[in-house]
């Protein structure tokens, strides 16, 4: 089963985590700003595009993803 939370196969085609290849690319003020704008992005579209709850937890973890990085982990 494919977790299109967590490990969407087509995040990583090229051999790279996609999320991983953008955090390399920005600097950490544009990577935590990434963060939180994905955040607003999947609650405010929360269920327009299908899953409701899939979309709430694509948010958390991407406030997840930016609770850590503001941690300095």
């Amino acid at each position: 089963m494919v977790d299109m939370v967590n490990s969407p196969k087509h995040y990583t085609e090229g051999g790279i985590e996609t999320i991983d290849f953008i955090e390399a690319k920005l600097t950490g003020y544009g990577f935590r700003a990434y963060l939180r704008g994905n955040v607003i992005k999947y609650i405010s579209r929360a269920g327009s595009k299908g899953d409701r709850l899939e979309d709430l937890k694509k948010a958390q973890w991407y406030l997840n993803k930016l609770i850590e990085r503001e941690e300095g982990k």
